[in-house]
């Protein structure tokens, strides 16, 4: 792994996570303790993180990195993740998707289902959910909510999108925080994204989320759904914060573990 691509992890990390220990990142990334302590030491030098004993703490909120680097940040828990989601759906129902890279990964999973109306602000999963042939039928509709494009950006946002949401009621909106904690709910890094992941949990009857371990006790800059609003949580059984798990456990509904 390229020096560049563990610095985005250990920076994504550091955004939801603010402190990391050198196990933590030696454990997520697979790496040895002396790249973890190079590593570590050119976060420092970049202005990025300042050094503790045992780790390393940010020096303010960094955005995310990359998709392609979240995209491959956790990716089997991730798989496991939105086969169980996709367990919980029936045909003819109403989803709403925002935009992430687990929920891109549930797009493609909810192309071998059937029946399914899928609204989505997200490029990537509505390109996944319609990957077919011209001669071909789609198993679903898919439908991609209008609004504004930014430089660089895979979703759509801003007031239009917002707009567009209020016009639907679905069954179930399925979204990937940047973190779940069980007293200050579900949070999001970007303003924009939170807002757009706020009016679908009001215009859903149920509201799923999933995230893996990593995203568990975490609050981000931008709570938009609280403990009360989520109906379930999926996710990974990996090394969380402490005590995040049981604490989901007893303040949620439901909570499944793959």
């Amino acid at each position: 792994m390229l020096q560049e691509t563990r610095l985005h992890r250990i920076r994504a990390l550091l955004a939801t996570q603010h402190q990391l220990s050198t196990e933590r990142i030696i454990h997520e990334l697979g790496i040895s303790r002396e790249t973890a302590r190079r590593d570590i030491i050119e976060l420092e030098a970049q202005g990025l993180a300042r050094r503790v004993h045992g780790g390393l703490v940010a020096v303010n909120s960094q955005p995310e990195p990359p998709l392609q680097v979240r995209r491959n940040a956790q990716a089997k828990e991730k798989r496991a993740i939105v086969n169980a989601a996709a367990q919980q759906l029936q045909p003819g129902q109403t989803l709403f998707l925002d935009a992430g890279t687990t929920t891109t990964m549930l797009a493609e999973a909810l192309r071998g289902l059937a029946g399914l109306t899928i609204v989505t602000n997200s490029l990537q999963a509505a390109l996944a959910l319609s990957a077919a042939e011209e001669h071909e039928t789609l198993n679903n509709q898919v439908i991609l909510l209008g609004g504004t494009l930014m430089a660089g950006a895979q979703q759509t946002r801003g007031e239009m999108t917002l707009a567009e949401i209020y016009r639907y009621h679905a069954d179930v909106a399925l979204l990937s925080p940047v973190g779940i904690d069980a007293r200050s709910g579900a949070s999001s890094f970007h303003p924009h994204e939170a807002a757009i992941a706020r009016a679908m949990v009001q215009q859903a009857t149920r509201t799923i989320l999933l995230a893996d371990h990593s995203k568990l006790g975490v609050v981000s800059r931008t709570t938009y759904a609280a403990v009360s609003d989520v109906d379930l949580l999926i996710c990974d059984g990996g090394p969380a914060k402490p005590g995040a798990l049981n604490a989901l456990r007893q303040a949620l509904p439901q909570v499944i573990v793959v």
